[in-house]
């Protein structure tokens, strides 16, 4: 059981270290949202949809559904577009340097950028069931439980970590200019993703 739990942690921490949409809007948020409490909802919307990826894969049903190719089209698309607008949201986004909330997107764009990062990312969706799903088959019983409980854990730590950074880096910029200048860093990267998304989809016609 134990080996089941440490390859669950490492392969997870494998998959979300690498720069992503996801990691960069969750790491923007906690730094630009005026409290931490504020960032909760990114955290928690991030996280529960890792949980339920994870869930899936191991559970062999999203194998099933990527399989339909106009389904896997129409996520590259959904994904693209909605990445071209996320990148514009944050290119354009006002920094502010107090504890007001001006500039900031309420609680349900959040919550909704979130879903939309972590379920509209075909390449988060295919390594999390070709290389979670798949690792998964090799344990059973208990051991499949703490390979599930560790990538599931790792993967809450992780986003709760991402965000107390930002929240560091917020309290560092009394003068807003890092964030603003994270802002203009953040869309460009999501821009750059939403490229490489683009051409994929393209090759893949």
């Amino acid at each position: 059981m134990t080996e089941a739990f440490v390859h669950g942690v490492l392969l997870a921490f494998g998959l979300i270290l690498p720069l992503g949409v996801q990691n960069v809007f969750i790491f923007n948020q906690g730094a630009i949202q005026p409290r931490f409490v504020k960032v909760v909802p990114v955290i928690i919307t991030a996280a529960l949809c890792d949980t339920l990826l994870i869930s899936l894969a191991v559970g062999g049903v999203s194998l099933l559904i990527l399989q339909w190719t106009w389904l896997k089209s129409l996520l590259y698309v959904a994904g693209f577009i909605f990445l071209l607008y996320m990148g514009w949201s944050l290119w354009k986004a006002e920094v502010a340097t107090d504890q007001s909330e001006h500039g900031q997107l309420s609680v349900k764009r959040q919550v909704l950028f979130a879903l939309s990062v972590s379920l509209l990312n075909p390449h988060a969706l295919l390594d999390t069931v070709g290389i979670i799903g798949t690792n998964s088959l090799q344990y059973t019983g208990t051991d499949k439980w703490a390979f599930i409980g560790a990538t599931i854990g790792a993967s809450w730590l992780w986003f709760i970590g991402l965000a107390i950074a930002g929240r560091l880096l917020r309290t560092l910029d009394h003068s807003g200019k890092w964030m603003s200048g994270l802002n203009k860093i953040s869309a460009l990267t999501i821009w750059l993703i939403a490229l490489y998304m683009g051409v994929t989809m393209i090759m893949s016609l």
